[in-house]
């Protein structure tokens, strides 16, 4: 099911990828909308899915304090769903995307030093039913726009 949006929806989402904390008074303001408009956009943008939750980001300083890589996974066939609990109780895999092509799945991985980088790459080479892997270790942040 679609669920269309207006340009008043666009432009909320947009504020609030920018600041979650922001509140329905300041919403309302930025959107020249009513507090009550605002509040029940947001609601029901809330209860049809359109926003699944609200989240912390990091300063780009506190993001430069950490090592960060992708990293693409071969597994073996019938071995996903093992493989994600165990990704999901790793706390340096921050997401994790399955894709098309020769990799099966693409993790997003951020450790505090180049050690802890090494430690968790080897765990998940250890997993039960990974093949290989390629880890592209981030150098610097060009361009970066996340909503959601």
């Amino acid at each position: 099911m679609m669920i269309e949006l207006d340009d008043t929806d666009r432009r909320m989402l947009a504020l609030l990828a920018n600041n979650a904390r922001m509140s329905v008074t300041a919403l309302a303001r930025d959107l020249g909308i009513a507090r009550t408009t605002a509040q029940a956009r947001l609601e029901r943008l809330e209860t049809r899915g359109v926003i699944a939750g609200y989240a912390l980001r990091l300063s780009d300083r506190a993001r430069q304090q950490v090592i960060r890589a992708t990293v693409l996974v071969q597994i073996e066939p019938r071995s996903q769903a093992g493989i994600l609990r165990a990704l999901d109780r790793m706390t340096e895999v921050e997401a994790a995307y399955t894709t098309s092509g020769r990799f099966d799945l693409t993790l997003e991985i951020a450790a505090s030093n180049p050690e802890a980088l090494d430690a968790a790459l080897d765990r998940v080479a250890a997993l039960v039913g990974v093949r290989g892997h390629e880890t592209l270790v981030h150098l610097s942040s060009k361009i970066e726009r996340r909503i959601g």
